[in-house]
């Protein structure tokens, strides 16, 4: 792997009986608030997951410099070298946030996962409802889960279910949240309580596969 491409990867509980992939979304990488939150969460229930950065996010940590994501094909090829440095008998998940949950899901099949998981699908562009990104769903899974915020600025519950979704999907909503699970003051909600549920979506889906 080149210079441009190299990307730092963080393990957590590598005696995890089944492994999570786990991609950040474009605006924050691995060490994120919410990616070590649902790294450790999982890693707490007999889950290895694995975080790494994309090599557009490793380069912001590296010089300082912010600037777009990688294209989709580089950050399949990212995702898919990570995928190949842990290639054992662990049953496999690829799990994403926003952004990487896409990369997910378009890798899915060609990694051989037990499934694809959404934290926040950006099912289009924020104010562009017409450019749709469903197709990124379809792969040869069982079933696969999007957990979604109700306010989600990215598909909102009443576009979702105007939406043509494979029969493999299952999206679980979480109320008062928005992109990034956060909920809304007046809810009187803690993000950690939108977040533990999450986990705890998480943690079942998984279980009932494996």
């Amino acid at each position: 792997m080149n210079d441009s491409q190299r990307v730092a990867v963080q393990r957590d509980n590598p005696d995890g009986s089944v492994r999570v992939i786990f991609a950040h979304g474009a605006g924050a990488g691995l060490q994120s608030d919410f990616m070590q939150y649902f790294a450790l969460g999982l890693a707490m229930n007999d889950i290895d997951v694995v975080r790494f950065n994309f090599p557009y996010w490793q380069k912001f940590m590296d010089t300082g410099v912010r600037r777009p994501p990688n294209p989709m094909p580089q950050l399949e090829h990212s995702m898919r070298t990570v995928i190949q440095q842990f290639d054992d008998d662990k049953p496999l998940f690829l799990m994403g946030k926003s952004m990487g949950s896409r990369v997910a899901f378009r890798l899915a099949d060609e990694a051989k996962a037990t499934a694809a998981i959404a934290l926040g699908f950006p099912f289009h562009p924020t104010g562009k409802p017409e450019k749709l990104r469903v197709t990124d769903l379809h792969n040869n899974c069982g079933k696969n889960l999007i957990i979604q915020g109700e306010r989600d600025g990215f598909g909102k519950p009443a576009e979702v279910a105007s939406y043509q979704l494979p029969e493999t999907i299952a999206v679980h909503w979480l109320r008062y949240g928005d992109h990034s699970f956060e909920p809304t003051k007046r809810s009187g909600l803690d993000r950690r309580a939108l977040w533990q549920e999450a986990i705890d979506t998480v943690r079942a889906f998984i279980t009932e596969r494996t």
